[in-house]
């Protein structure tokens, strides 16, 4: 089990400084790759913003919020944010995260499986149960962003950050260009 932990831990830490790199070496090219389609030209505005006003803290935050692990550590690469905050951020990011999701979702398997041992009916029950409140979270969230206009978790007020692309508080795009200041 910990054999897994570990490479787990490990394999996500080398995705994070990939997905980096390839922000940083492709920059605003990657936003018209298929990825960029899929995600959209707001979000990555949203992201840019977030990145921007939060730097190396944002890529940090990103690990405790499902669909933004693994698209904003590429744009925090285009925006060239301090690489070693960047990697800083992301040990520390693998070293909490990792622990909390890999024990925190092995007990709760194994004590739904002690469940399922003892009351068949009971496991039953409470995976309905489990199902229905995402499906209703999910169809709440999609409600709101439809009237909010918006379909990104990832929010932010334009101010840029310390160590962010420095002074400007517009986002790099790929119509754009870079932001003036940026770090490189």
């Amino acid at each position: 089990m910990w054999i897994l932990f570990l490479v787990g831990m490990v394999g996500l830490f080398a995705a994070f400084q990939a997905y980096y790199w390839i922000g940083h070496v492709l920059g605003p090219r990657i936003y018209a790759s298929r990825l960029g389609r899929k995600i959209g030209k707001e979000r990555i505005l949203k992201a840019e913003r977030f990145v921007a006003r939060w730097g190396a803290l944002s890529v940090y935050g990103c690990f405790w919020v499902p669909g933004v692990r693994h698209s904003l550590p590429w744009v925090a690469g285009v925006l060239k944010i301090s690489y070693p905050k960047y990697l800083l951020a992301s040990a520390l990011g693998c070293l909490t995260w990792c622990p909390v999701t890999y024990f925190g979702l092995y007990s709760v398997i194994w004590g739904w499986l002690a469940l399922a041992g003892e009351s068949p009916v009971m496991a039953a029950v409470v995976a309905a149960v489990v199902v229905a409140a995402v499906v209703l979270l999910v169809r709440r969230r999609r409600a709101r962003s439809r009237r909010a206009g918006t379909d990104g978790p990832v929010s932010g007020d334009g101010q840029t950050g310390t160590d962010g692309p420095a002074a400007s508080a517009e986002p790099m795009t790929a119509e754009a260009g870079p932001t003036p200041g940026a770090q490189g």
